[in-house]
């Protein structure tokens, strides 16, 4: 966490702002504490997406869709504001790193790790597809690590600002590149097959320490998705290669659905894995 700017706000909506967690082309992520103390994350948008009503109007649609989401593998949205002059959303506080932090400090993980990350996360999509939403931007910096299991964050923006930013506005983009599936990038029919596409791309990041599709630039990743077969190093092997591999297919009829991945990754459930002991010491110590 990072200090309060000056140009930060003290307060947004119930919340008393304590820091900052990061930022990105959608809004600002600060942390935050409700008056009976509960700690939460508050994420405002870009002040230039609130000049949009069509925006407006779809992050109100996406936020009270992802409220209903309430999975155990998902921060969950307590409070929201589409008509704020600077519109935020709430989810709770989730205490772990992300899994991009934990590569960076320990490298790819293990096995078991890897399976039961990819078991939660299918579980949390195949939630958030029957409630007819698509998150769009699964990628690394999106899934926390808990001792609970993984945790998928950032729903009711991405889906909102769609239309409304683009991939050459100046930082902003609907997903993110190398993690994006290629018909999003090609502005085709996005369905949530998409996200089992990102899913693969975290997948064989989480297990090599290196993303599928890599290259200078969002050029270079955009056409590496679009053309490319994604690099998939050594540390994927058995079976956990090939359902990667299945998931990052170019064609959305080939990928396999999240009810399908969990069921080949955890036949007795996520949490038979988790329960298990899933995070190594490294990132235990961490949370």
């Amino acid at each position: 966490m990072e200090p309060l700017l000056p140009e930060d706000p003290q307060v947004i909506g119930a919340y008393r702002l304590l820091g900052r967690l990061g930022a990105g082309g959608m809004g600002r992520v600060y942390l935050g504490r409700s008056a009976g103390g509960r700690t939460v994350a508050v994420k405002a948008v870009h002040p230039h997406f609130a000049l949009d009503e069509q925006f407006r109007a779809r992050f109100r649609r996406e936020v009270e869709a992802a409220r209903s989401v309430g999975g155990a593998w998902t921060a969950p949205v307590l409070d929201a504001d589409p008509d704020a002059a600077v519109p935020w959303v709430a989810t709770g506080y989730v205490a772990g790193p992300s899994l991009t932090e934990a590569v960076l400090a320990g490298g790819p993980q293990p096995g078991r790790t890897v399976r039961a990350l990819g078991a939660g996360l299918a579980e949390a999509l195949a939630a958030v597809h029957a409630l007819g939403l698509v998150h769009r931007d699964v990628k690394p910096s999106n899934v926390l690590l808990t001792l609970d299991g993984p945790r998928l964050i950032d729903f009711g923006i991405a889906r909102a600002t769609d239309g409304t930013a683009s991939l050459t506005a100046t930082g902003v983009s609907v997903g993110s590149p190398g993690y994006m599936a290629p018909e999003q990038i090609l502005g085709h029919g996005v369905t949530g097959a998409a996200d089992v596409f990102s899913l693969g791309a975290v997948l064989a990041y989480a297990a090599t320490g290196e993303p599928p599709f890599a290259g200078d630039g969002a050029a270079v990743l955009l056409y590496k998705v679009v053309h490319e077969a994604p690099a998939l190093g050594p540390g994927l092997a058995g079976d956990l290669r090939s359902l990667a591999g299945e998931c990052l297919a170019k064609d959305p009829a080939a990928r396999p659905a999240p009810e399908e991945v969990a069921r080949r990754l955890a036949p007795e459930g996520a949490g038979a894995l988790v329960g298990a002991g899933w995070l190594p010491g490294p990132v235990v110590e961490r949370v």
